[in-house]
């Protein structure tokens, strides 16, 4: 898209209340809906095509990554991610305001990272009529997740949150504050359960070599 971006558009990835029936929003979401849909239609086995509409759809990522179906976003220009990035099935990206994911990245099954604010007040949220037209008023909190981070199946992460590196994150898991580096969170909302140390470890070469069950270091006799 060459259109010059909008006013409202640089509203909005700033986190500051925007209108999301802006002409340019609107053709930049439509856009990216529109891709997310074909990319979704394309057979896994037909890799090289699948890789060129979803490189089109977010710009700014690493090398060797893998998105499988369904993926979902919002614009697709404001997610960026490093190196050996790997989502599973039914992700939901919501990159209303930036989303910036740090190298060597998992995602489980219906993971989303929802970045949109409405105003908390009714009224406030309504559509209104407003110098701009006819329409609501809406903000976006950025997400930004260190390096080598797991999130497990159906972790929502709310916007403004930081994820520090290492970190792991609960099945089921509602994110709404800061996780420290190096940590497992868990629960609704997400809590710090414990530190990931040392003892955590399954050795994991010398255990499917020995054709063990994966016993961390810290429980064994």
């Amino acid at each position: 898209m060459a259109d010059e971006i909008s006013k409202d558009f640089i509203l909005m990835r700033e986190g500051k209340l925007y209108n999301p029936t802006d002409q340019y929003i609107t053709k930049r979401h439509d856009f990216a809906l529109n891709l997310a849909e074909k990319y979704n239609r394309v057979p896994m086995r037909q890799v090289s095509r699948r890789e060129r509409i979803i490189k089109k759809l977010i710009p700014n990522h690493g090398k060797n990554f893998c998105v499988w179906s369904n993926f979902h976003c919002e614009y697709g220009v404001n997610i960026t991610f490093g190196d050996d990035l790997f989502t599973n099935f039914d992700c939901t990206f919501l990159d209303v305001a930036p989303i910036k994911i740090g190298n060597g990245c998992m995602f489980g099954t219906r993971v989303t990272l929802a970045t949109p604010v409405h105003p908390l007040h009714f009224e406030e949220r309504k559509q209104q009529q407003y110098p701009t037209g006819y329409h609501d008023l809406e903000y976006a909190k950025p997400i930004t997740i260190g390096n080598d981070v797991w999130f497990a199946s159906c972790v929502t992460v709310c916007g403004g949150v930081t994820i520090g590196d290492g970190a792991v994150i609960g099945a089921g898991s509602v994110v709404t504050r800061d996780v420290p580096a190096r940590t497992f969170v868990a629960g609704v909302p997400a809590k710090v359960i414990r530190e990931i140390t040392d003892d955590d470890k399954l050795d994991v070469l010398k255990t499917y070599s020995a054709q063990e069950i994966p016993t961390p270091r810290g429980k064994r006799k």
